[in-house]
């Protein structure tokens, strides 16, 4: 699961950059305004790959979810006030 969110993170950080070079090496001389446009869809694209790479899959355990560690789970309910130290 990590490994194909970091892929798509990178694709699409990846074609977020090819917009902009292109945008602003070539496409420019043929049409300033397609430029333009073409750098506010690459301005988009990085906080939607922020929100591709740290969604939450199926299998993924989370910093609320418990371990099944009883110790664990204990210590880490502890440091999040959910539990007093002597319960």
């Amino acid at each position: 699961m990590y490994t194909r969110r970091r892929r798509g993170y990178f694709l699409l950080m990846g074609g977020c950059i090819v917009l902009f070079v292109s945008a602003w090496s070539f496409v420019r001389l043929w049409s300033m305004p397609v430029a333009v446009g073409m750098c506010v869809v690459a301005m988009v694209i990085p906080p939607v790959a922020a929100m591709f790479a740290n969604r939450r899959g199926p299998d993924d355990r989370w910093w609320d979810d418990p371990s099944g560690d009883p110790k664990s789970d204990d210590w880490w309910s502890e440091l999040d006030g959910k539990k007093h130290p002597h319960e």
